[in-house]
């Protein structure tokens, strides 16, 4: 069901790779709200994914561009400005760590890999914004979402330099989010999900004993890749308009839970 909360609008989603991808689930989801999208990934992500076939399902362009180099950024929103002018609302869904790919501990880190994992999933994000301001290429009253992980607040011993390229990703929708704010009435947020069965967060060691003790933990239950991109297109409606520089829980109530009965149940003979 759909209620054109988004009708004439126009946004960039980044990131999706497949099916599983809450990038791609988002995008049809707006598409379905009315709005235009302009779909964008690396050009090894587009290789080996299947964007493709969702620009063609939603009608959507596709630019590649590496969210890491400011002259892809600059030539993608000179792409989409020519199409349809400015964007309404962006999502940033990119990450990857080259110390989780190659199996590095956290205690055993390759820095050259840590930096790059900064690079694309936390600076990434600032420098589209940055370069975003600079051609004037938000609209008033638009709105920014990035993906983030509790993981940027509590440890989780697997997550490995993903936390900190988290928590970094988190200060500057916060400091970015305040110049945004001030000079374009942009809002600027993350969305802390649940850990989701997307094809880069189980690449995560431990992934499937994470997504079951945090099932166990949530009143509600893991908040899954469609509720999250439910929840995203609010978040790039007019219904959110004052919400900015904020971290918001999706996750079943994960968050705000110290222990459940399920996971004592583990312990009841000890």
């Amino acid at each position: 069901m759909s209620f054109g909360i988004l009708k004439g609008k126009v946004g960039i989603i980044t990131g999706a790779l497949d099916e599983s991808s809450i990038a791609w689930k988002t995008a049809i989801k707006a598409h379905n709200e009315g709005a235009k999208i302009i779909l964008t990934n690396a050009p090894v992500a587009i290789r080996m994914g299947k964007i493709k076939d969702l620009a063609e399902k939603i009608q959507a362009p596709l630019i590649p561009a590496d969210a890491t180099s400011l002259e892809d950024i600059t030539k993608l929103y000179e792409a989409a400005h020519s199409e349809f002018g400015q964007i309404d609302f962006l999502l940033h869904s990119i990450g990857m760590s080259l110390n989780v790919r190659k199996n590095r501990p956290y205690t055993d880190l390759n820095y050259d890999f840590l930096n790059k994992t900064y690079d694309i999933s936390a600076i990434s994000f600032h420098k589209m914004m940055q370069v975003g301001l600079k051609l004037d290429i938000f609209k008033e009253y638009g709105s920014i979402v990035a993906l983030s992980y509790i993981a940027a607040q509590r440890t989780f011993g697997k997550y490995n330099d993903m936390a900190e390229a988290k928590a970094l990703l988190e200060s500057y929708a916060r400091s970015f989010g305040y110049h945004l704010g001030k000079l374009k009435k942009v809002r600027v947020n993350t969305v802390s999900q649940s850990p989701t069965p997307t094809t880069a967060g189980s690449g995560v060691e431990g992934f499937d004993k994470m997504l079951h003790y945090a099932e166990k933990m949530s009143p509600l239950g893991n908040a899954t890749a469609d509720e999250c991109a439910d929840f995203i297109i609010i978040l790039f409606s007019d219904y959110t308009k004052k919400l900015t520089m904020q971290n918001i829980y999706h996750d079943g109530g994960f968050s705000s839970v110290g222990v459940t009965e399920e996971i004592l149940e583990n312990f009841k003979d000890a």
